[in-house]
């Protein structure tokens, strides 16, 4: 018998995996030799073996998981399931990649601001007054206003960043788990340096935003300077509108750096109808989680992509190939500030933050972070509002 066999050494040699290897294949019941030796305790193996342990060693190269190898190697001739898990093998890599290049972009981006931090020019005024009209204005702090930050331990994102550059006024808000930003034109902005933002604190930004009424057709804003690159520094916020006025103190902290979380590369671009999403949403299947502020439960809403490319709001996470989990309020909250009619949402992999736009508007837009989705084991995760998929189309 041993005449048509090959010896396990016979076959590390043709297959290239080692002896070692071999027997450990064999212990996990995946290349299991055609007859052990009950003296020796010798393996061998039939030579139409030899194919199953060069396959297998290929399959181990590009990273396929035991039981992916197991699948491969046990699949009955024409079922297509070998090709099925090689594939969905293939889409791991592809976003595993992708969030790792997404990665090393943000931290090539958050290191070269180590290595040039931004400053602000001595030749900054003390103050800034700008020129904005007050319908951009009122839309401006529609769209950020939901992102402000309410935390106590947080005081910096207690408020909208006030962020003159050249012609336009960025207004910045976050509480760390989203972002909203804005941009409004603006008369009288710094041009050729750097300024630092102004972070305006919520009730003046409320009353602001109540100044704003129908009629009125131009806001003069004062912003107190001083501060550093990062936003802050607190002085006095001025703005005047039909013969009102109403003046303020900024917060005199540095508010956080949001250019490097809005360095985005979406793999996804979806367009769609805004009431449609919302609807999908808001009969949608959620799970609840611990992605709140400080663990706190909350709902999540898994979107994914069919295999036409539309955005559906999974019913069973599990099922789909693409999933991102974002807190189901944020979501909602994003899709209603100020209130647009078209959608284009940018989708990454799992880990990668969902940004919503509005066509039209580039400076304005939101963007979520996700929420990780815990595997089927693991004890926290629990269904919630088993809702049908939603699949709005694109418009």
């Amino acid at each position: 018998m041993e005449s048509e066999l090959h010896s396990i050494g016979e076959l590390a040699r043709a297959s290239g995996l080692g002896v070692g290897t071999l027997r450990y294949y064999d212990g996990a019941e995946v290349l299991t030799p055609a007859w052990v030796d009950p003296q020796t305790g010798y393996r061998w193996y039939r030579p139409g073996q030899l194919a199953d342990a060069r396959l297998l060693a290929r399959l181990r190269r590009v990273g396929l998981p035991l039981a992916g190898i197991r699948a491969v190697l046990g699949a009955a001739p024409g079922s297509g399931e070998a090709r099925r898990v090689l594939d969905a093998h293939l889409r791991r890599l592809e976003d595993g990649l992708t969030d790792a290049r997404r990665e090393l972009s943000l931290i090539r981006a958050m290191t070269d601001q180590r290595e040039q931090p931004m400053t602000t020019d001595p030749a900054d005024p003390a103050e800034l007054r700008l020129t904005v009209p007050a319908e951009g204005l009122a839309a401006a702090l529609d769209a950020v206003r939901f992102a402000v930050g309410g935390d106590p331990e947080v005081p910096a994102l207690a408020g909208v960043l006030f962020e003159p550059d050249g012609p336009v006024l960025r207004l910045v808000a976050t509480d760390r788990y989203r972002m909203a930003l804005a941009e409004v034109p603006a008369t009288g902005g710094p041009t050729g340096h750097p300024v630092a933002g102004t972070i305006v604190p919520t009730p003046l930004v409320d009353a602001l935003r109540a100044l704003l009424g129908p009629g009125t057709a131009e806001v003069s804003l004062t912003l107190g300077g001083g501060g550093g690159g990062g936003g802050g520094g607190g002085g006095r916020v001025r703005a005047e509108a039909g013969g009102h006025r109403i003046e303020g103190t900024a917060l005199d902290f540095d508010y956080p750096d949001h250019r490097a979380l809005t360095r985005l590369e979406p793999e996804h671009r979806i367009t769609l109808p805004a009431a449609e999403l919302r609807a999908a949403v808001e009969a949608g299947a959620t799970r609840t989680l611990p992605s709140g502020p400080h663990g706190a439960e909350c709902e999540v809403t898994v979107l994914t992509l069919t295999g036409d490319g539309r955005l559906a709001v999974a019913a069973d996470p599990a099922a789909e190939d693409f999933r991102l989990a974002v807190n189901r309020d944020f979501l909602l909250d994003a899709l209603g500030a100020g209130r647009p009619e078209q959608l284009v949402l940018e989708l990454g992999g799992p880990i990668a933050p969902l940004a919503i736009r509005t066509p039209g508007r580039s400076g304005t837009f939101s963007v979520l972070m996700p929420v990780r989705l815990p595997e089927p084991h693991e004890p926290h995760e629990r269904p919630d509002r088993p809702g049908p998929q939603q699949r709005p189309e694109p418009s």
